[in-house]
């Protein structure tokens, strides 16, 4: 047998605690046994690091021994059936306390329990306090009696491997449901459309929003595995497949755009095209999330329109604001003609030009910005 102690003690531990009906069956069977070679005692045996533990038992009460009296332990060593038929008369076993003492066992026979996968845990065996043997016939049942009891573990063992695994799998689902539920419910509650669509523009999942808003602009209900293109506006359908196949080469975008222009239901809309990989890294399609900005949109319209109301103001209030002052310049210089001096004349003329200077560069940078302005609309 090719294997360390150690593993044939991971091997036991699967076998420690049997089910109340496989132990009730294994007694059945060891009932049978202790009839069948007519013997007073016969147990299934367990063996770990110190102790020889009894399973099943017949004929006497014990539960367990220490390892080191258990006859068990040369059985555990083969593949086949140990008699002892004198134990006093037998060299290694003859000083063992449980035959020099109480209760004096004089025969011992043990078939080992072999697992499938090829570890001997324990034995079945049968006891008696009077030297004897076995006929061929009780030999054979007990090896018969010994495979049936390690199917009876195995099953056992294997059942109850399969309720550890039923019951993770079940808390697992319930988590996974409960974790799918929030997520549907962040997914449903958020203002801003979201729509999964696969390589060929199919729908395969969209939440709430993007339902509301299908319905309401293009009179659809949306459905999984609708074409994306159904709900796409010829007008941006060239750039909607440009900024798509970005997304599906590996590379998120995001593009602003109006939609239905002109009529009642008119929106601006920023969607981003974000690229969905499945778990081989392979990209599977694209999460088209859109936000309205439509009131952004015309908020900024709106200031725009009074910053030039105001800043045409501005150019008005300045060119009448230089008119007088253009009259003073004019007067100054005939005066200067004239060689008409007086008293702070140099003053008032520094005064005037100092005025005139100031007002044409307020004048100077309302008409820039205006342009500006102009320029970036129009572009």
């Amino acid at each position: 047998m090719n294997y360390t102690e150690h593993q044939r003690l991971n091997a036991v531990n699967r076998f420690k605690n049997l089910d109340a009906g496989i132990t009730k069956d294994m007694n059945e069977l060891v009932d049978l046994v202790a009839e069948i070679c007519k013997a007073p005692v016969a147990l299934v045996t367990l063996l770990d690091a110190d102790t020889q533990w009894f399973k099943a038992a017949k004929g006497t009460d014990v539960v367990c021994t220490p390892r080191g009296v258990s006859f068990c332990n040369n059985t555990i060593k083969q593949n086949d059936l140990i008699i002892i038929p004198d134990i006093l008369a037998d060299e290694y076993h003859c000083t063992n306390p449980l035959a020099t003492g109480e209760p004096y066992v004089r025969f011992y026979a043990g078939a080992p329990l072999i697992t499938e996968d090829g570890f001997a845990i324990g034995s079945l065996c049968v006891i008696d306090m009077k030297p004897r043997d076995l006929n061929g016939a009780q030999q054979k049942a007990m090896l018969t009696l010994a495979k049936q009891i390690v199917n009876l573990m195995e099953f056992n063992w294997s059942v109850r491997v399969l309720e550890e695994q039923h019951k993770k799998e079940q808390v697992n689902t319930k988590a996974r449901k409960e974790s799918e539920l929030k997520l549907k419910a962040i997914f449903d509650s958020s203002k801003d459309t979201h729509i999964l669509v696969g390589r060929n523009y199919e729908v395969m999942a969209f939440n709430r929003s993007a339902a509301i808003f299908t319905r309401s602009h293009y009179e659809h209900k949306l459905t999984n595995g609708d074409s994306i293109l159904k709900y796409t506006e010829p007008a941006i359908l060239g750039q909607f497949k440009k900024y798509f196949n970005i997304a599906l080469a590996g590379r998120s975008i995001k593009r602003e755009w109006m939609l239905m222009p002109g009529t009642a239901l008119e929106c601006w809309k920023v969607t981003t095209f974000v690229p969905v990989r499945g778990n081989d890294g392979e990209v599977i399609g694209v999460s088209l999330n859109s936000t309205d900005i439509t009131h952004r949109k015309r908020q900024e319209a709106y200031i725009n329109l009074q910053n030039e109301a105001l800043q045409r103001i501005a150019i008005m209030q300045s060119h009448e604001l230089r008119r007088p002052v253009a009259s003073l310049l004019g007067i100054m210089d005939l005066m200067k003609m004239e060689n008409i001096y007086f008293n702070y004349f140099e003053m008032m003329e520094l005064t005037v030009n100092e005025l005139d200077e100031k007002i044409r560069g307020i004048v100077k940078d309302s008409e820039d910005t205006l342009h500006g302005r102009h320029l970036s609309i129009v572009a």
